[in-house]
C-alpha cells in the first residue's frame, strides 16, 4: 500500500431492501463489492482499504478480495435511516484517531463502473485544490429542477421560483436551461479533520468531480441491476479487473438476503 495518509472507506451494510444482498450479489461472475475493492487497491494511493459492514458474511467476502474489515459496524449505525456521518466518524476514530491531517475516500460498492483511473483523476483534482474540505462526484442532471413542481393545495407551483417569467424555465427546452449537476454515488474525498472535528462529511468548501460515461452509475433498484448487466454485455460499461486469484465464496449468492 502507498504511504499517502489516504484511506478508502467502503460502506456495505447487509440490510438492503430494494436489491437483497446486493453488495455480495454476483455481477459478471464476481460479488458486486469486489469491483470497488479492486478499483481501490489498483489505484495505488490508499494506505488502507477498509470495508464497513455489520455482516460477518460481507466481511468474509471483503477480506477474500483484499480489503480490511478491522471490526463490524455497530447495529445503531447500520439502519435504513442511519446517516453516513455516524459510521464514518466511528470508523475514523477507531482506525485513524490521530490522522486529522490525512484524507479519506468514500467509495460505494453500488458503483461498479468506477475504475482505478476514476479514483486517480478525482484525487488529482482534490490534492491540487485550494483549501477544499471535500470533493464530490457529480454529473449533469437528466431531470432538471427547473421543470419540477410541488403541490400547493389543489394546484402545483414550480419548485424553483427565481427563474425568468417569460418564458419560465418549465416552458423552455432542456438545452436552454442553466447547467445543474446532481451528485452520484461514485466517490467522495474529504479531509479526516472534517468529520472528526466538525461532525460532517462535506465541510463548507466542496469542489466538484465530473464523472464521465458510466463512472457514476449507481445500482439501487432491480432495474438498475438489469441495466448494469446490459451495459456489461453490450461492452458499454467497463468493470475494474478483479485479481485472478480471487473467487466468489460458495455462499455468496445466497447469504445476506
Amino acid at each position: 500500500m502507498a504511504s499517502t495518509g489516504v484511506i478508502a472507506l467502503i460502506p456495505a451494510r447487509a440490510g438492503s431492501k430494494r436489491v437483497e444482498g446486493k453488495n455480495v450479489r454476483p455481477l459478471a461472475g464476481q460479488p458486486l463489492i469486489a469491483y470497488t475493492i479492486a478499483a481501490a487497491l489498483d489505484a495505488g494511493i490508499f494506505e488502507r482499504v477498509i470495508v464497513s459492514t455489520d455482516s460477518d458474511h460481507v466481511a468474509d467476502v471483503a477480506r477474500a478480495y483484499g480489503a480490511e474489515v478491522p471490526f463490524l459496524r455497530p447495529a445503531e449505525f447500520a439502519q435504513d435511516l442511519s446517516p453516513d456521518i455516524d459510521w464514518v466518524e466511528y470508523t475514523l476514530r477507531r482506525v485513524a484517531p490521530a490522522q486529522t491531517d490525512g484524507c479519506f475516500a468514500l467509495l460505494r460498492p453500488t458503483s461498479p463502473f468506477r475504475r482505478p483511473a476514476t479514483i486517480l483523476r478525482a484525487w488529482d483534482v482534490f490534492r491540487h485544490s485550494d483549501g477544499a474540505d471535500s470533493l464530490r462526484a457529480v454529473e449533469r442532471c437528466k431531470q432538471h429542477p427547473g421543470k419540477m413542481w410541488v403541490r400547493n393545495g389543489e394546484a402545483i407551483v414550480p419548485l424553483l421560483k427565481d427563474g425568468p417569467k417569460q418564458p419560465p424555465w418549465h416552458s423552455m427546452p432542456y438545452q436552454a436551461l442553466p447547467e445543474v449537476f446532481v451528485q452520484n454515488a461514485s466517490l467522495e474525498i474529504a479531509r479526516c479533520s472534517v468529520p472528526l472535528r466538525e461532525h460532517t462529511i462535506a465541510g463548507t468548501r466542496i469542489i466538484p468531480f465530473f464523472t464521465e460515461g458510466f463512472e457514476g452509475f449507481d445500482i439501487n433498484e432491480p432495474r438498475d441491476w438489469w441495466y448494469a448487466e446490459h451495459l456489461i454485455a453490450s461492452g458499454q460499461g467497463e468493470l475494474p479487473e478483479v485479481g485472478r486469484n480471487h473467487r466468489i465464496l460458495p455462499s455468496t449468492s445466497t447469504a445476506a438476503k
